[in-house]
């Protein structure tokens, strides 16, 4: 396993990271406990999760269980030093968590603490802002993204009253960290150049999405990453499972996140299938795993530090940790910029 400084910071994070958005819906306590051993078996050590989580569907009876059963896995091994823990605070909007109230010093307070007993640890070591309170382009909201309505004054001063009380966070031991999420390049040079003049917190990731399929981050974001030192954790590198091949033909498995969320989140589309093809086509030239591909090709990418993959069972985990052990050639890269020139962003 290749490990990753995070951000400026000491820390090493391994190259993939396990994702938990499945456990207490598509996944059970026991399914998640076993996942999480068998990642650290194989050099995981970083495993990100979320207050809001988990997913396939969203439900506000089960929000937070996930947290619930990660907690329960750190409480029962006693190996909580074994693990870099990262989690987030919900944004505005998203009704199922304090409904929708937006990111503040308050709901962070109320966030953190429940997060905290939740996972029934001291400290979290990154904690991330899920998305920013102005809104994002990220799922699929860039077709129509529109910032003119931003009040630029309004959202600096948050930003700054924010890093203030993660500060206080910081300093009363209860995280090590901060990172943003589904954010911009704008967004994250403000947060940089707030925390640089007043001494505060600088953020030392950005999660967002990217895969073959979604490649926001390659313009602007990878300059940002490159210059400051903010690495990319990378959600869905797998394309909700698209990149893995389960869903060639437009065939909808079941048990599968596609059996809860018909369209992958605006993933399903006209356009998907003649580049998935092309990229299942490159797997299939090369005798590789297409999702394998796909996770070697992002942990190859300079500005990664951690793409997170998830798995519903441990045939799927075994398959996705075997991508540490492939560096894919000059050939298969070159194929897959001719991919990309091809079909540059499907969905």
């Amino acid at each position: 396993m290749q490990y990753n400084k995070l951000g400026r910071t000491d820390i090493l994070v391994s190259a993939l990271c396990l994702g938990s958005m499945t456990w207490g819906s598509q996944n059970t306590a026991v399914e998640a406990h076993a996942q999480i051993d068998m990642a650290l078996d194989h050099g995981v050590n970083f495993i990100d999760t979320a207050e809001m989580y988990p997913v396939n569907p969203l439900a506000k009876e089960t929000q937070g269980d996930t947290e619930r059963i990660l907690g329960e896995w750190i409480s029962q091994s006693g190996r909580r030093q074994d693990i870099i823990l990262a989690t987030k605070v919900s944004g505005k909007g998203y009704m199922n968590v304090r409904d929708g109230a937006p990111i503040s010093p308050a709901t962070i307070d109320l966030a953190l603490e429940a997060s905290l007993r939740a996972l029934k640890t001291d400290y979290i070591d990154l904690y991330q802002l899920h998305w920013p309170n102005r809104g994002s382009y990220m799922f699929r909201q860039n077709w129509n993204f529109d910032a003119s309505a931003q009040q630029s004054d309004e959202t600096l001063d948050h930003m700054s009253e924010v890093l203030q009380h993660l500060e206080k966070c910081r300093s009363a031991g209860k995280i090590r960290h901060v990172g943003l999420s589904n954010e911009s390049a704008w967004g994250t040079m403000r947060w940089l150049a707030i925390a640089a003049t007043h001494g505060l917190p600088r953020m030392v990731s950005v999660q967002n999405e990217y895969s073959l399929l979604c490649r926001h981050f390659d313009l602007d974001m990878a300059e940002v990453s490159h210059h400051e030192k903010v690495g990319l954790l990378a959600f869905s590198p797998l394309a909700a499972g698209l990149l893995t091949g389960k869903y060639n033909g437009d065939v909808t498995p079941e048990g599968s996140r596609r059996s809860h969320v018909a369209n992958l989140g605006g993933r399903i589309c006209d356009g998907l299938w003649p580049a998935l093809d092309a990229y299942m086509g490159i797997a299939a030239k090369h005798r590789l795993k297409s999702g394998q591909m796909a996770l070697a090709w992002a942990m190859q990418r300079p500005f990664m530090t951690s793409a997170i993959f998830g798995a519903t069972d441990l045939d799927q985990l075994g398959e996705a940790l075997g991508a540490v052990d492939l560096t894919l050639t000059a050939e298969i890269l070159d194929d897959i910029a001719a991919a990309y020139r091809r079909f540059p962003m499907p969905f």
